[in-house]
Parts: C-alpha cells; structure tokens; sequence
C-alpha cells in the first residue's frame, strides 16, 4: 500500500504552517510502530481534524500523541480515536481537544488494552455531554487519577462529581480539579488495592519462569459484579485490579489467578463437547476440569500447591445464599489437596476416585467430564443443584469462567495449542547394523513413518559403488528449533512461533575456492597484513601508570627532577606488563535467499558468487589471526520452515570440507532474518569466549511469505538485536541493499551496519570490516 506523503504533508503544512517543524519527526517515529494501513489511517486523521478548524495545537497533538498510543494499543484505535474528537468538537473548545490527545498516551500505559481505552473515550464523551467545564481540570490530573484508579474507578468518582455539582458550576470545576475534601475522599474510596498495570510486568516474568514461555495477559474491566478472569483467543484477561483478602496480597492474589489461567493454555489439548450438557452440569464438570489443570501444574511446580491451598482456606463472614455453594467449595478444596476431607461419605468417596486415577488421566478432560457429572447427579438425586446464578457465585476467587473449556463450535487449534496424539508422534532412533538388516520394513518409507531408523555409519550398497541413502535417500535435516517472535502491535512475543531446521549443506567443488584465492592475490597479500597486525603481541608494557606492578625507572628520575626545580611532578612514575590475547568468537551469517541469485548491474556475477567470495577471504582472514569462527547461512519458507545451513563450525579447520561446502551454496526462498539471528546466537553463547560478534551479509530488508505487513519482520529482527545484545553478542550488518537507509539504521543502531554501493567491492569490504570491528 503506498502513501503519497508529499502531499499529506503539502495539505497539513497549508492548514496549519506550524505542522512544518514537527510532521518529519512525527512521521518517523509513526512509522516505526505502524504498518502502511495504520500510517494511511494516522495522515488521514490528521488531514480530518485540519478541517475542523479548532486551531494548530489540536493537529500538531494528535501528530506527537498517536505513536506512542498506538506503540501500547495497537493501530486498530486511530480511527475511533479521531472519531471521539470529532465528537468532542460539537461539545467543547479545542484546546480540552488538544488536552484530551496528550492524555490519551498515559490513558493507554495505564489502562494496557484496547477495550479499555475505548471506555476512556466513552467517558470523556460522557462527561463533556454531563461536567464539560470539568473536562479541562480532570485531563490535566489525569496522571494522578490513572495512577490511583481503575477504569470502573474513574468512571465512578467522575461521575458522581458530575451528578453532585451539576448545579453548582464553581464547585464543579473544584470537584475535577481536586481541590475539595469531597473529591478527595472520593478518590480514596475508589482506590483499589492493587493495580493490574503495576503488576503486569511482574507476571509476565513470574508465567515465563514457570513454563519457559510467554503468555497474552490482559487487562479488564471488573466493574460488574460476578466478574471472573476469563481467557479468549488464548488471551489471559485479569480484572484491572484486587484487594488483599486476608493475609494475602493483591500480587499474591493475581499470581493464583495467573497460574491457573496459564495452566487452562499449557494443558487443555482439546475442548469438552457442550452438547446435551445444561448450564449446571456445564458447571459441575468444568468444577473438576479446573482441579485436573491444578493437578497437572502442581506435578510440575509442587509449590502452585501452598499458594493455590491459602486462597482455598479463606473462611468468608456471612452466609452463603444456598447450603450447597459452601460444599463445593470444601469439595473443590479437596481435589486441591487429598488430605482434605468431608463428613460427607459420597463426596470423600468421589474424591477419592479422582486422586486415584488422576495421574493416569491428567491430560485426559473426558476424566473431568465423567467426575463431574457423577458429582451433578449426586446432588441432583439430594435436590441440592441450585440456580446458575447461585453456582456462580462460589467464593473462589482465583478460578475463570471457564469458557475456555467448552467447544461450541469447531475450534481451530492452529491459533493455540498443538496436540498430536500419541499414536500418531514419529519416533527417531538410532540402531546398528544388524537391527536394520533384520527389521527393516521399507527402506524407503515417507515422511508419515510412525518410526524412523537411522544408522551411525553410512550403509554402503557394493554393486552401486555408493550409500543407500545417497542412492534412494532424502537430505537429513535436524529435529525442529522453536523460536518466539516479537509482535509491535501488541508488544509481546509470540511463543514458539518459528520453527527452524538445520539442513546439511550441499557440496560442490573445493577448487573453486582455491581459484577465487588465486583471483583476489592481491586483497589476499593485504589480508596477510591484517593478520599480522591483528595477531596478539604477547607481552606489552604500559608505562605511565599510578597504581602499576614496577617502578618506571625513567619516569621516577624525571619526577625527581621536576621535585627539585620546584616544579610539581608527574604522580604516574608505575608501569605494568600485561599479556595482549584475543579472546573473540565470531559467526558469520549469511542471507542466502532468492534474491541472491540475481545478477549486479554493471558485473557480471550473481549476489551469490561474490558472497561466496567474500567468505573465502573472510575465512582465510580470520583463519590466519586463530580466532574461532563460524559461516553459516539460511533462508524460509514461512515461519514453519526457516532453513538454516552450517558451512564451517567453531570446531572445524578451514579445509577442503569447508570449502567444497562454501562452493555448493546456493540461494533460494525469502528472509526471516530474525530467527535465524537468534539461532546464531545459540551457537555463540556456547563458545567459552568473552567477546561474541555476530556479522550478518544481507542484500535486503526482513521478509517472508507468509508476513504481508513489512514492519513486523523489522521489527522482530530490531527486538532479536536487543536480545542477543542483552546476553553479550554484538550483531553488525554488511548490507548489500542501495535502499537500505529507510530501515537498517532503526534494526541494528547508528553504528552498527554498514551498507556497500558497489557490491563488486564486497569481497575486499568483508575481511578489512572485520579487522576494523576486532582491532
């Protein structure tokens, strides 16, 4: 979708000449966190409240406001957004218009979800309906009140402000300005306990220490009622905030009610049909579906046990509306723990069976479908099944509504949770000679083998002079790596979204690498050079020290000189011998798709060919200076199938092997630059070195198949940079792309990448990059 910015930028300069000094730097910022719908959506917002004729500052806030709005919720607000200031235009002046703007980017840090600042909206044009004079003051504290309330707390104090001092004008405006007792107190009657936004990062932390990986956990308004955690579109939605209940904190509080949502994701494998089943039974069963969940999680993490127990013991002031709600809960406490028991036979009895065959069946929810409706019938033959309205109100404050149990409708599990039963898992194993010579069944079978035998040394066929496998065999490829990827419309990672193979290179002839050395004789001699520049000097002394191992005899006698003319001397009279050593490791990687086949204007070889060449005399640099090194390469087919070659490991000479390796490359396919990244930096962070650098040859921009928005990959390929920086590896980018300005500066930072004009240049640019990086 292209995007004619002139002349947004011509139109918005006219309406409004101030727009000039701040459009450029808006846009910039915009484009980072935006794809090329949402920055049409944005220009044409901005184009929109133009012709509002309510001033410059409205225009030039929603420029500077909306990035960062757009960085916490995502860019599917922008059009309600602008569509409230229209609203608000009818209503108000527009400098509350231009107030309403600058709080919008607080509004969506605290409020964290998208629903929610829609409600934000929603009350401004409330209010401006109702208080309009106190719409001003409110906007101008809105960074105190976030801090202190909710959603459904704002709402509330707002609107009783509203309705008290509708008549009362100055009273109004004191009200939102909270500058009276009345607005005070208010506020701190609608203070709840402890805020989702505060803890947020918290959990996040705590779910991925639990199960190594990353969660959707989300804000939502609890200001009705009978309001539970739910889980939607494998999304965990929390209430928006807690009280303590008893001894136990807010965070405590929100940790249960994470853990157990989290468990629902980790270990349902597939939805409980709700056919024939009424809403009570719908109840009883999933009563025991969350206990199975809990069971599970607990086998892993004994401690979910003490926490989960503690909010299980809370005895409640008052009496419940039915005899039955305060037996299931004991109930429910004893599926939790077996050493609970009841006065009631039955239900020790059932309980019982549960944690018998627990074990047996806890991956396995026709169990809880079978317990629960044994639990429903035993109360249904007491006349003891109460309304749903009172089973839902069972005081367990941690459980979910539990709709993520039941299939109503065909679900596609390709959004969620991948299950493959057990009889249909492929097995690999590795066996001898004879084991296959005695067993094999089909020595061809496919891909839907449930079994695959491979051996340790290469079967070899006489008659055919080779191997089986190099006669009828597939190329090997390595079991699937797993990799997150990083979503900026929702600033969170995408667990185990890529899967990455390792292929084994195809080879091709040795002597061409030796040819391209016989070719590049000169940038090789100047390589000779680099080497002996680079190689550690041994033993260096450096004078000029305060604090060194020995006296400088030099420095001390022109010290003492300066003491007798009066003069004041140098204190640094110490030197130190220190042992120079090179202690680096280095991968490079490289970018073999497609567009690597294409032959460079004015040259006549491919991408490929002088990639090929840069390598060898990259290698034969590094080589000679003894630093470990690496060469790999990749390419994808989607985020299912990113294909990643090894041509010389940390452990291998610079030899034949490698070479035949270097000589068969080839290019194909697109770039999912980021998990190959990340792949990469597997393989440094194993290398005992302290210095790790990760050298990338690209000829363009992140992309794949199967990614129609061009900012997600940048932006993943951005987040895997600051990953791998965190654990110590530098990643520097060689770009062969002329265009790559618009993108690779924003990637891998002002100093990190450098981008070649003439790409016949890259083999002599490659090896004197690296010696520039690790001098």
């Amino acid at each position: 979708m292209s995007i004619n910015l002139d002349e947004y930028k011509e139109y918005l300069q006219e309406a409004a000449p101030e727009v000039r000094d701040t459009f450029e730097s808006t846009f910039h910022e915009a484009s980072r966190v935006m794809s090329p719908a949402g920055l049409r959506d944005y220009l044409e917002g901005a184009k929109g409240l133009c012709n509002l004729g309510r001033g410059k500052d409205v225009v030039i806030s929603y420029l500077e406001e909306m990035p960062m709005v757009v960085k916490e919720c995502g860019e599917d607000v922008i059009q309600e957004i602008v569509a409230a200031a229209m609203k608000l235009s009818s209503m108000t002046s527009g400098e509350v218009i231009s107030l309403m703007f600058a709080s919008l980017p607080t509004a969506a840090r605290r409020l964290g979800d998208p629903e929610l600042l829609r409600g934000y909206l929603g009350l401004l044009h409330q209010l401006s309906a109702k208080a309009s004079r106190g719409l001003r003051p409110m906007l101008q504290h809105i960074d105190e009140l976030l801090s202190k309330l909710t959603l459904s707390g704002l709402k509330r104090w707002a609107l009783y402000g509203a309705e008290a001092y509708r008549k009362d004008l100055n009273n109004l405006v004191n009200y939102f300005n909270l500058d009276t007792q009345d607005s005070l107190a208010m506020l701190q009657k609608e203070r709840r306990g402890t805020l989702f936004v505060d803890t947020q990062r918290k959990l996040n932390f705590y779910l991925r220490a639990l199960w190594g990986r990353d969660f959707f956990v989300r804000p939502a308004a609890a200001d009705h009622e009978g309001f539970k955690p739910y889980i939607e579109h494998h999304v965990l939605h929390l209430p928006d905030a807690v009280d303590p209940i008893g001894e136990i904190s807010g965070l405590e509080l929100y940790r249960a009610i994470a853990a157990h949502l989290a468990a629902h994701v980790c270990y349902t494998t597939s939805r409980i049909s709700a056919e024939g089943l009424s809403p009570a039974q719908m109840f009883f069963i999933g009563l025991v579906e969350d206990a199975r969940v809990e069971y599970h999680a607990i086998q892993a993490f004994p401690g979910l046990r003490n926490l989960w127990k503690a909010l299980m013991s809370i005895e409640y002031d008052g009496r419940a509306e039915h005899p039955t709600v305060p037996v299931l809960e004991h109930f429910a406490h004893m599926l939790l723990d077996p050493a609970v028991k009841s006065d009631d036979e039955a239900l020790n009895a059932l309980a019982e069976k549960f944690h018998t065959n627990i074990e047996e069946n806890k991956d396995n929810n026709s169990f809880s479908w079978h317990i629960g409706l044994e639990l429903f019938n035993l109360f249904a033959e007491r006349k003891d099944v109460p309304s749903l309205r009172i089973l839902e109100q069972i005081r367990i404050p941690y459980r979910d509504d539990n709709r993520f149990v039941w299939e109503f409708e065909e679900l596609n599990w390709e959004e969620g949770v991948e299950y493959i039963p057990a009889s249909q898992r492929q097995v690999r194993k590795t066996v001898s000679v004879m084991d296959m010579v005695n067993e094999l069944d089909c020595e061809l079978a496919g891909d839907d083998a449930q079994e695959i035998w491979r051996l340790e040394t290469p079967f070899w066929l006489d008659q055919e002079g080779c191997t089986i496998n190099e006669l009828e065999g597939k190329e090997p490829i390595s079991d699937p790596f797993h990799y997150q990827e990083w979503d900026y419309q929702v600033q969170l990672n995408r667990p185990d979204w890529v899967t990455l193979y390792e292929h084994r290179p195809k080879k091709g002839d040795p002597e061409e690498i030796e040819n391209i050395l016989l070719e590049y004789k000169p940038i090789a001699f100047r390589i000779k050079q680099i080497i002996d520049m680079l190689q550690p000097e041994g033993v260096q002394r450096i004078r000029n020290m305060e604090d060194g191992d020995e006296i400088d005899i030099n420095a001390a006698i022109d010290a003492m000189i300066a003491i007798r003319m009066g003069e004041q001397p140098n204190p640094r009279i110490t030197m130190r011998n220190v042992i120079q050593t090179r202690d680096l490791a280095v991968v490079v990687l490289l970018d073999l798709s497609e567009s690597t086949n294409e032959t460079m204007e004015g040259s006549d070889k491919t991408v490929l060919q002088l990639t090929r060449e840069a390598c060898a005399l990259v290698a034969t640099a590094i080589n000679g200076i003894g630093d470990p090194f690496a060469i790999h390469g990749f390419a994808s087919d989607g985020r299912h199938d990113v294909q990643y070659m090894r041509f010389k490991d940390f452990n291998q000479h610079f030899n034949d092997e490698v070479k035949s390796r270097l000589a068969g490359m080839q290019g194909g396919l697109s770039t999912r630059m980021g998990a190959a990244m990340r792949h990469a930096g597997q393989h440094l962070l194993r290398q005992q070195q302290r210095k790790k650098l990760l050298l990338l040859v690209t000829d363009g921009e992140p992309a794949d198949i199967d990614e129609r928005d061009p900012q997600h990959l940048r932006h993943d390929t951005k987040k895997a940079v600051e990953e791998l920086y965190s654990k110590g590896v530098m990643s520097y980018c060689l770009t062969l792309d002329p265009n790559a300005d618009n993108y690779v500066k924003r990637i891998f930072g002002s100093n990190n990448y450098t981008i070649v004009d003439h790409v016949d240049r890259l083999p002599e640019k490659l090896p004197m990059l690296f010696a520039s990086l690790t001098k």
